[in-house]
């Protein structure tokens, strides 16, 4: 497809570019009389307020993955994949209360590093192995796969071309600044993402109505298609294996959950970087609410796309570009920019900055952290371990830019994948389940051993890919993986203390967990929507 964007769309994007390119800069230099030492660098100088933390969370966590993937899963199968965002304000609530007063009371630096204070340096060098691996081959690959396939489909600009664009921009203000530019431009970038995400919604539910307006496309899309509001599955529904009935609510989506944002090093990065625990607590609060509202700018367009195909008189009125680059069951994931096509001047230069805001936020945010990883767990574990903190920044940049070559070169060979977001779900999940239980009996379990932790972790792959030669959902697999993998460190751990609490168990009190009313009150209004939610669409 040739782009079809005009004057004022180019100077809207490059508005965009500029801006943020500008503010990522400004925040990166150093000081007066004070060169960026680690703790700048890696955890923006403790010094992120709440809603830094909140908006940088959403946009390190809304990406290519989310826009065009979990809008092809839309399409594919309806709201039912907005359980991911919604369960996760649930989560993300979790995680603010029990889980961050632990790591900021340790004062980390990386998920890695709570590993060692807790089990042993070896657990925390195979993580964090593996993380950067995943980072590095699954996320910033898939991420800029996905992004440059839209750049494709909207623009007309090639492949490598549009991986090497979007590489070069994150890269620009991320590799200097670190964290500080990083969050800081993260909040101008969830303006531009809720609002494209709002205005592409806007066209596809007034283009259903035929200009009618939004409510009446509601309408219509419900009318249309009632069985792609369904929450919950049936097991005769063909995207059952996906996301299995009930299981999503009690089983395996727990796993994918917890583990993302309670033990994924670029999520929690930024609560990490926190003025205070009270200060990370409102910003997990904000990102919350934020949560519940990504499922209109990211589900809601891969519907409406869903009707607008199948319904002659809408295709009619499309005309001949309504034929270009057209979503199918096959390649659900056109959807997204299949629409962006039909915005109005300007709309579009809107919308496509908020899509270029969700890949280049997520990817700054990936290079930071995998940099923050290898420069803390590796480099001055093993290579430098008194390295200065000049020589601490200097490899964060350069094993960012290692990273960013690497995902460069793996991202065109992931042509082909259909609904990208349930790929990346699915494969995360093998490992997933075996180091969230390692981190859960960690947390809150005293009895927990360094070797039970390492024989849990191990064993959990194996586990896992028996249950994936079966035909059970994967999501059902993730949560039976995660069960087993605690129940092998439960015994490992027995058989070794015999019963005894282990040297490293952290000792939990009640006071550690206490909450300010503002927390109390807000999680209890985000879980009274739910209810409703769920409520209304269950099936």
């Amino acid at each position: 497809m040739t782009s079809n964007f005009q004057l004022l769309d180019y100077i809207i994007f490059i508005a965009y570019a500029v801006l943020i390119l500008g503010v990522g800069l400004w925040v990166s230099r150093d000081k007066k009389g004070h060169e960026k030492n680690a703790e700048d660098y890696f955890l923006a100088s403790k010094s992120l307020p709440w809603w830094a933390i909140g908006a940088s969370l959403i946009a390190a966590n809304i990406s290519a993955e989310q826009f065009i993937g979990m809008s092809g899963s839309g399409f594919a199968l309806g709201l039912a994949i907005a359980s991911y965002e919604w369960m996760a304000a649930i989560t993300l609530i979790i995680v603010g209360k029990y889980f961050l007063p632990i790591f900021i009371e340790k004062g980390l630096y990386t998920i890695p590093e709570f590993v060692e204070k807790r089990f042993s340096t070896n657990l925390k060098t195979i993580l964090a192995v593996f993380w950067i691996a995943l980072y590095v081959f699954v996320n910033l690959a898939s991420v800029l796969y996905l992004g440059s396939l839209a750049l494709e489909t909207i623009m007309g600009i090639p492949m490598i071309y549009g991986v090497i664009g979007l590489a070069l921009f994150a890269a620009a203000y991320s590799l200097y600044g670190g964290l500080s530019a990083v969050a800081w431009t993260d909040v101008i970038q969830v303006i531009f993402l809720v609002l494209g995400g709002l205005v592409t919604t806007y066209l596809a539910l007034n283009t259903v109505s035929g200009g009618e307006g939004v409510i009446e496309g509601i309408k219509q899309v419900y009318d249309a298609a009632p069985d792609r509001f369904a929450m919950i599955l049936d097991e005769s529904n063909p995207e059952f294996k996906n996301l299995p009935g009930i299981g999503v609510l009690v089983g395996g989506l727990w796993v994918a959950n917890l583990y993302y944002w309670g033990f994924n090093q670029y999520i929690i990065q930024r609560t990490l970087a926190a003025k205070s625990l009270k200060e990370s607590q409102k910003g997990i609060l904000l990102a919350a609410f934020l949560k519940l509202v990504i499922p209109v700018i990211v589900v809601v367009p891969g519907i409406a796309a869903y009707v607008m195909v199948n319904d002659p008189d809408i295709m009619l009125r499309l005309g001949e570009a309504g034929q270009l680059n057209l979503p199918t069951a096959e390649q659900a994931d056109k959807a997204y920019p299949w629409l962006l096509q039909f915005l109005p001047t300007g709309m579009k230069g809107i919308a496509f900055a908020a899509l270029a805001a969700a890949i280049v936020s997520s990817l700054a945010s990936m290079l930071n952290s995998t940099s923050t990883i290898f420069t803390m767990d590796i480099y001055k574990q093993y290579i430098n371990k008194n390295a200065s903190d000049r020589a601490t920044v200097n490899t964060g940049r350069i094993s960012a830019f290692v990273a960013l070559v690497v995902a460069c070169i793996m991202a065109p060979l992931l042509g082909g994948i259909d609904q990208a977001f349930q790929f990346i779900q699915e494969y995360t999940g093998i490992v997933s389940p075996g180091i969230l239980a390692v981190f859960m009996l960690g947390l809150f379990w005293k009895k927990t051993t360094n070797k039970a932790a390492i024989i849990g972790a191990l064993a959990s792959i194996p586990i896992a890919v028996t249950f994936k030669t079966t035909s059970m959902p994967w999501m059902d697999q993730m949560g039976l993986t995660a069960v087993l993998t605690m129940v092998v460190i439960v015994a490992v751990s027995l058989v070794q203390l015999k019963g005894k609490d282990d040297e490293k168990g952290i000792e939990i009190t009640k006071d550690l967990f206490k909450t300010s009313p503002l927390f109390n009150i807000g999680a209890f209004a985000i879980m009274l929507i739910l209810v409703v939610l769920y409520a209304l669409f269950w099936n």
